[in-house]
């Protein structure tokens, strides 16, 4: 079970977190299955039967890494203090927020690649249990704030919002070396977010 952030954290909540610290860098310069249990001990400075005090497996604590690094704890406040009196600005000042954060810890869209390419997304039950009642309610209330939005799911709407920053991040690191970036428009978040919200067909009067 991933660890709950205290002030006064006990000795074996800290030694918990020292182990996902230890198995995360690991995680992301092997990557996963090339990653021992033995080796994240070394890590951590634990025996080996010392990890198995508190993970079962190498899989449970990828799994509790994914819950207890995922940003949300920064990136909700971010997006519960957007400002804009429309929804394009409200949009955009959120995504501009939230890739900020992301962008600053871009250790957590690594692990999100390790868990689509390595485990077909088989945690994100988990983490959707973790963050979905705290990000949900923001998408609830913009539906029910926010006028002229063609979509009134909020589960839909908080989805596809964090479709479209994922994928920008992904495709801005795939490019970050090439030519194509330095085509791309003065600010391309405002512009990926104004594709996200209206699409790439102009409307016909």
């Amino acid at each position: 079970m991933p660890v709950k952030e205290k002030e006064n954290p006990t000795k074996g909540e800290t030694t918990r977190l020292a182990i996902e610290d230890a198995a995360m860098v690991l995680f992301m310069e092997q990557g996963y299955h090339a990653t021992s249990m033995r080796q994240i001990a070394e890590r951590s400075s634990l025996a080996l039967g010392g990890i198995y005090n508190h993970f079962k497996s190498k899989d449970e604590i990828f799994e509790a890494i994914i819950v207890d690094k995922h940003p949300y704890k920064k990136i909700l406040p971010l997006i519960l203090e957007a400002e804009g009196e429309s929804m394009e600005d409200f949009l955009s000042h959120a995504a501009r927020v939230v890739i900020k954060e992301l962008t600053s810890q871009p250790y957590y869209i690594k692990l999100m690649l390790i868990e689509i390419a390595e485990f077909n997304g088989a945690h994100g039950a988990t983490l959707i249990k973790e963050i979905g009642p705290k990000l949900l309610p923001v998408f609830e209330r913009i539906i029910t704030t926010r006028k002229n939005l063609r979509i009134s799911n909020p589960a839909l709407l908080m989805r596809s919002f964090i479709g479209m920053v994922v994928s920008y991040m992904i495709t801005d690191m795939l490019i970050s070396n090439s030519m194509l970036k330095k085509l791309m428009p003065k600010n391309p978040i405002d512009a990926y977010v104004d594709i996200y919200m209206h699409g790439v067909i102009k409307e016909t009067v």
